[in-house]
């Protein structure tokens, strides 16, 4: 059977596409946003939850922490002022942030119209948007969303805290908390740093792995993550011809891949189907852990980011291929030996088949 485009996720976990601006759609009443769930725990055994986001100028939610998810924040358009720990930065198009637990942040969106992806984990925390927030039948954000934001988080955190409903969501109430100020992104954050350390990362900084025409620009390795994420930019182009990296099928045991396409067409094709499917701007595809799959570049000039449950396809570019010094696509991709595949695999816990 092809790939089923669906407008919202699936009750199991399966292999999909969320057309654009689709996915399950939230509103918290005030925010002028919503939240677009493109995957979460029933998607990906519990393990992440990923969803696009956007609103125009609204109130930040407020500072807290959470006792044990992790939080990412990317921006795609407009800007974001993040508080992150002992940093606040002003986020822009292509910056990310990471947040590890019980690390104080608050974000507010600077708009006009901002739009973001993120990713939390465990994918089970999710339910907090769910609980605060109720179902968006618009196109975009409701713009015109007035409601008393704060009011409505408290009116709804109260009964929930009465009930002792753990939403892993610790406001911060001490009336001598001082949030750092806002501050220049400093020259050090082009860099991935140690486990569990919250950091900016600036846009198109960071390190480059090349494997047969495929580069990955990674956001944040399994090894930032405390091994329980990773997060890179996939990019590549359907001028060089097939990749030598998925000559073969390519199966991740464990691990699920979500890819959201920003630029041009990616294509997949699983194993036991002869036909292709092609994934366009705006759109998501998620792959279940276990299906072997393969991906190729329908356009000239392919960009997608890669969501992985663990070490997906951005710890193969990295094993299989070499450091890329450059900062853009080459006109002609390197050749990759099918031994080196097969090496890196077997490194990264992956299956040819």
């Amino acid at each position: 059977m092809p790939i089923p485009v669906l407008s919202l996720p699936p009750d199991a976990r399966t292999n999909y596409v969320i057309s654009q601006l689709e996915g399950e759609k939230l509103t918290i009443p005030g925010s002028k946003g919503t939240f677009r769930i493109l995957a979460s725990a029933k998607q990906t055994n519990g393990a992440m939850s990923i969803f696009q986001s956007g609103a125009v100028l609204s109130d930040a939610p407020g500072f807290h922490f959470h006792n044990y998810a992790h939080d990412v924040f990317m921006v795609t358009k407009g800007f974001l002022k993040l508080y992150n720990g002992p940093k606040c930065r002003i986020m822009g198009p292509g910056d990310f942030a990471y947040i590890p637990p019980a690390i104080i942040h608050n974000p507010e969106l600077l708009g006009p119209h901002t739009e973001t992806v993120g990713l939390v984990t465990p994918g089970n925390w999710i339910d907090f948007f769910r609980y605060v927030g109720e179902t968006y039948h618009g196109l975009i954000v409701p713009e015109h969303d007035n409601r008393d934001l704060k009011g409505h988080i408290v009116s709804k955190m109260i009964p929930a805290m009465q009930a002792k409903k753990d939403f892993d969501v610790n406001f911060v109430r001490d009336p001598n908390f001082k949030p750092p100020a806002v501050s220049d992104w400093e020259g050090t954050e082009n860099v991935l740093p140690g486990e569990l350390e919250p950091y900016f990362l600036r846009a198109n900084t960071g390190p480059r792995w090349m494997a047969g025409g495929i580069m990955s620009r990674p956001f944040i390795t399994t090894k930032q993550s405390g091994g329980k994420f990773a997060i890179s930019s996939i990019e590549s182009s359907g001028d060089y011809g097939a990749s030598g990296l998925f000559e073969k099928y390519v199966a991740f045991p464990s691990v699920d891949h979500c890819f959201v396409v920003f630029e041009g067409a990616l294509k997949v094709n699983l194993k036991g189907e002869e036909a292709w499917t092609t994934v366009r701007e705006g759109e998501t595809l998620v792959i279940a852990a276990g299906q072997a799959f393969k991906l190729g570049f329908g356009s000239k000039y392919v960009r997608a980011w890669s969501f992985t449950g663990g070490k997906g396809i951005e710890a193969l570019v990295e094993a299989a291929g070499d450091p890329y010094e450059a900062f853009v696509l080459p006109d002609r991709a390197d050749v990759l030996g099918a031994d080196k595949v097969r090496v890196a695999c077997g490194e990264i816990g992956a299956e040819l088949e």
